[in-house]
């Protein structure tokens, strides 16, 4: 895992790709590399994982010259692919596995790839980039194309350190503040900087650029259709593949671990690993804030009690320290993030680089999957788990800014309205803002997230499979549950779902709430100062300090954009 810059255009200021390379440095502390010539600067920030020599530095050119690869990710299937590829390899990286395959397939090589991946190719002779991103965008792609010129990067920061303008992108950020929405796969918050999509690859030839869909979910569930598994079968071939997603990033040259809590997700992925013959040597990583209203530390020392892996905790207080690494996340995160559990994630990736392992597995993505949110088992259109009222304070904003929001229109491809509700989940909300916010903060600590509930194969045989597997008799993740039944207890396999939480609502009132107060007061200048009718906020404010917290999260909201503009 690493990162990537590009610059193609007249280069008349080679050193601006210099300047892009240091602004994510955080990303790939081991080495970072350039490829220039008149028409492309390329800069790459590496994070050894895979082939640890000198040889499997990028930018990476092929044998013949022609093609020239950043790269920024893993394929987890890189020893099977490269039995197939007629190529004279120089490295055991899955970098070159990579890079052949492109020379071999071309874009079709996509298809073949199983990781999380972003990556550019540049054509030396056609002059042309071709640039791709994994099915679910579980690695990060920003781009920007002005002035004949045209940039990309893995984080946003880094295209702003090219001299890129800075300007909100009032939609979107109308849209968060109204709809809780951090926009579509392809926006960001900021005019000019765009994502591409999960599941999309680019072509920029001659200063045009063509963005094309190139993994059809929708297709690929299809295929499913006709095949009918009965509930044993399913949960047999589920279980199947499983292990062999869990067994596949195990691969690495560095130290892995896991991160665990005390929710059905982790249990799962806990039981898994220890199926693995070195799940044994695996350590776990948990946090807690010594709250016992919050903490999952109970479950999990249970659950650890049973497999024996080493656990790190990671305490989280409600003190200065954690308020100036909430500012500190921010800054990593360029956008608006989900608030203090994030914070308390990070920790969790600061201490495990300190023990030197440098790869964590993590459960996301089995919710989206198996129908895990209460709202499945609601007819309404919530995206947010365990809400009664909407958290968000329409009357807080000025009436122009409020027009400046469109309510998102999330794609419905399927009939059911279950799987249009999965399906927005795992491409338009859950995933994406998950994957975002994770990115940032194991990068921020040069460390590297893998999630393997996310292999594709998981996704699209779980997502087929009827109603009845996922949901029975009111409880959700029916299938999973049974599955991990027989290697934990059963107050942890049938516990409900419970979102990520620390005592954020009792801090952003008490502990932080001068700090937020002083926050809060800064909207009402600069950029902002036209978003807010300050007499309501302060109302709004005053309410929450009083004792109205059935929700934190519209003062969260305030907070982290005051903290992003100051920044600024």
């Amino acid at each position: 895992m690493c990162g990537i810059a590009g610059i193609i255009g007249d280069i008349t200021n080679n050193d601006l790709i210099h300047s892009m390379a240091a602004a994510q440095s955080h990303r790939g502390p081991d080495y970072t590399g350039f490829w220039k010539n008149k028409s492309i600067s390329l800069a790459h920030n590496r994070l050894s994982i895979i082939d640890l020599e000198t040889h499997s530095n990028q930018p990476l050119v092929s044998n013949c010259g022609n093609y020239i690869l950043v790269f920024n990710g893993e394929i987890y299937n890189y020893l099977e692919l490269k039995k197939e590829l007629n190529y004279n390899f120089k490295t055991n990286s899955d970098t070159e596995v990579l890079l052949a395959a492109y020379i071999e397939w071309g874009k079709e090589c996509l298809h073949k790839l199983n990781g999380m991946f972003s990556f550019a190719i540049w054509d030396v002779k056609k002059e042309t980039l071709f640039a791709a991103r994994d099915r679910f965008g579980i690695k990060p792609f920003f781009y920007h194309s002005s002035n004949n010129k045209f940039y990309f990067a893995s984080e946003i920061k880094t295209l702003f350190a090219a001299n890129i303008s800075k300007i909100p992108n009032e939609k979107i950020w109308a849209n968060y503040f109204i709809y809780g929405s951090y926009g579509l796969p392809s926006e960001t918050f900021w005019e000019g900087v765009h994502q591409l999509s999960g599941g999309h690859y680019l072509e920029y030839d001659n200063q045009k650029l063509v963005v094309t869909k190139w993994y059809n979910f929708e297709a690929e569930v299809q295929k499913y259709s006709n095949q009918n598994f009965s509930y044993l079968e399913a949960k047999t071939e589920y279980n199947k593949l499983l292990l062999d997603s869990i067994a596949l990033r195990f691969r690495a040259d560095v130290k892995i671990g896991f991160n665990i809590s005390g929710g059905l997700d982790s249990s799962a992925l806990l039981a898994l690993v220890n199926q693995n013959k070195k799940g044994k040597d695996i350590e776990a990583y948990t946090f807690y804030t010594g709250d016992k209203n919050y903490d999952e530390l109970p479950w999990v020392e249970e659950m650890i009690s049973i497999t024996d892996n080493s656990l790190h905790k990671v305490l989280l207080k409600g003190n200065q320290k954690t308020f100036s690494e909430i500012n500190t996340i921010a800054k990593l995160q360029d956008e608006p993030y989900g608030g203090i559990p994030t914070v308390a994630y990070s920790k969790i990736f600061k201490k495990a680089r300190t023990n030197n392992t440098i790869v964590l597995l993590d459960g996301q993505g089995m919710d989206e999957q198996w129908a895990g949110y209460d709202y499945y088992l609601q007819n309404n259109e919530n995206t947010i788990q365990g809400i009664s009222k909407s958290p968000f304070k329409k009357n807080v904003l000025t009436s122009e800014f409020l027009k400046k929001a469109k309510k998102p229109n999330y794609p419905k491809p399927f009939k059911d309205d279950l799987l249009n509700k999965q399906y927005r989940d795992l491409f338009y909300t859950k995933i994406p803002r998950a994957l975002r916010f994770n990115d940032r903060i194991s990068m921020g600590h040069s460390t590297e997230l893998r999630v393997p509930f996310l292999d594709y194969r998981l996704v699209e045989f779980a997502f087929s499979q009827p109603k009845e597997y996922k949901i029975r008799d009111g409880v959700q993740k029916f299938l999973v549950r049974d599955l991990v039944a027989e290697h934990l207890s059963d107050t942890i396999t049938y516990a409900p779902k419970r979102p990520l939480q620390t005592p954020q609502r009792e801090w952003l009132g008490d502990n932080f709430y001068k700090d937020v107060e002083n926050y809060i007061e800064k909207l009402n200048s600069g950029f902002t100062k036209k978003w807010f009718n300050f007499k309501m906020l302060k109302e709004e404010l005053y309410k929450y300090k009083e004792g109205d917290r059935d929700s934190s999260f519209h003062i969260w909201q305030w907070l982290n954009t005051s903290i992003i503009f100051d920044n600024n």
